[in-house]
């Protein structure tokens, strides 16, 4: 026995080929003699999209519980005129002023790590600096939503106006026969409808879902130190039921409410009386209903109030454009065909109608163009659509390089559309969270010899951007990135809004 180990040990040594074919490559990765081949360090694959915070100039220097300003909106309010008779003096001027004011808020995000997630990540990743880097990311997007759609005074939706329901025709749908069915709908601010919908900001791939999705009305987070915030999600208050008997084989409904300023969508629920399940989202104030959802939220679930303001937020632009009072331009596109609606126009001239009004109320009220156009990818494809087909430019251009390799490119995309009531060009610019169907007119600078501001709007902070790495009391590192600031526009009737815009 002894005899014959030792032999294969000469062997093994004269002949090692024998010993090294008895490996094979692995059949997985995590089998047999092998390496990891993984790639360091990981890939961070999610947007993080913030124009305004990245070109609304930062001031410090805020101080107290809210900024505070007055601002002179007319000289000579009453026209008086200049003209004098001889001898005599003029007249007295009237002059008009405002004071406004702006509350400070704050804001954070928290991460957190263990000890042991550290160890793992060593040679691969430095995780500490990671979990602080992404509560900063995550912080700026949370704040980019704010600055767009922060609602703390602006926009009330009160209670969603009651459905006006009407049959689609036979085999239009897959509603049940000689059955009631009950219908109540939720208007829905920025934040609220970015909630259901997904924003796809520092994250991708969200979608609405109706089977998962939930309308919320006053939401009541978990905090990193073990407290509860209650907050309001943007939410109006739902509407009354609406019911409608179908009478014919697979109908299905065509949904209408009247449209409410300052709303970004509608949530629709459709079910039988007091059993109504979220079905559909739209960005328009009606929708068609082919069926209904055999599970998904209840609208019975929703509290019957109104959520739409949330004072831990400051204003963000649209409620200070929507604010009563602000003197922006307003306009809801009309209900149309119900779950069609009303698309922008072409003027037949290389415009858009619907710009056009607001260039000329901006210029009658004002004397001011607005400087920047703000859409979803929606309307920035319909625009574009709409002035080409109009004769706005050819569809086909011919690129010749200097090595007299030619090519054909087709398509145009509009970048900007002309004020002819000025006679300026105004960019248009894709915003990452601008839902479909509205469109914000934006002003950052005016026409008037303001030498004492370099702006009209500046996020005006207490404490900029900080970070606390909390004390540690379990075997985990604790992280906060927090901010204290208010968004100041010295003159929100410089904006408008255009909303319930139809895709088409």
């Amino acid at each position: 026995m002894i005899k014959d180990t030792l032999d294969l040990i000469k062997t093994s040594r004269t002949q090692p080929d024998n010993i090294i074919k008895a490996y094979t490559q692995p059949g997985s990765a995590t089998t047999g003699m092998q390496a990891y081949n993984l790639q360091a360090p990981s890939l961070k694959l999610y947007p993080v999209l913030t124009p305004f915070r990245n070109t609304i100039p930062r001031v410090g220097g805020g101080y107290a519980i809210q900024a505070n300003w007055k601002a002179f909106t007319g000289i000579n309010t009453a026209g008086t005129r200049g003209s004098l008779q001889e001898g005599k003096r003029g007249g007295v001027i009237s002059t008009s002023q405002n004071e406004y004011l702006a509350a400070f808020k704050a804001l954070g995000i928290e991460q957190s790590m263990t000890f042991e997630s550290g160890y793992a990540a060593q040679e691969y990743e430095d995780l500490k600096s990671l979990s602080a880097i992404q509560a900063l990311q995550a912080l700026m997007i949370a704040e980019e939503r704010t600055i767009l759609g922060g609602n703390a005074t602006g926009i009330t939706l009160g209670t969603t106006a009651t459905p006006t329901l009407v049959l689609g025709s036979n085999g239009s749908g897959s509603l049940t026969n000689a059955t009631t069915y009950s219908v109540i709908a939720v208007a829905l601010t920025l934040q609220a409808y970015l909630d259901l919908a997904g924003a796809n900001n520092g994250a991708i791939g969200q979608s609405f879902v109706a089977s998962t999705a939930a309308v919320q009305g006053q939401v009541t987070r978990a905090n990193a130190d073990g407290t509860t915030t209650a907050y309001n999600s943007g939410t109006g208050q739902k509407s009354a039921n609406a019911t409608i008997l179908t009478t014919g084989a697979n109908q299905s409904i065509q949904a209408s409410v009247t449209a409410q300023a300052g709303a970004a969508g509608y949530a629709w629920f459709i079910g039988l009386a007091g059993s109504e399940k979220l079905a559909y989202v739209s960005t328009i104030n009606s929708v068609v209903l082919y069926g209904a959802p055999g599970s998904g939220q209840l609208a019975s679930a929703l509290t019957a109030a109104d959520f739409s303001l949330n004072p831990l937020d400051f204003d963000g632009l649209f409620a200070q454009a929507l604010k009563s009072g602000s003197g922006a331009y307003v306009a809801i596109q009309p209900t149309g065909t119900v779950g069609v609606g009303t698309p922008l126009t072409s003027d037949g001239a290389g415009g858009i109608a619907e710009f056009n009004t607001a260039f000329d109320y901006f210029w009658s009220m004002y004397r001011l163009s607005p400087t920047r156009i703000y859409v979803s990818s929606q309307e920035n494809n319909n625009i574009s659509k709409k002035i080409v087909a109009n004769g706005g430019v050819p569809l086909l251009r011919e690129v010749i390089s200097a090595d007299a390799q030619g090519q054909l490119r087709s398509g145009f995309n509009v970048t900007s559309v002309m004020n002819r009531a000025m006679n300026v060009d105004v960019p248009i610019t894709v915003h990452p969270n601008m839902t479909p169907g509205t469109i914000l007119f934006y002003t950052d600078s005016l026409p008037y010899p303001l030498p004492s501001m370099n702006a009209i709007i500046r996020i005006l902070t207490r404490q900029d951007y900080y970070q606390v790495e909390w004390p540690v009391v379990t075997r985990q590192y604790n992280f906060g990135v927090y901010a204290d600031e208010v968004l100041q526009h010295y003159a929100p009737f410089s904006m408008g809004v255009i909303s319930n815009i139809a895709n088409g």
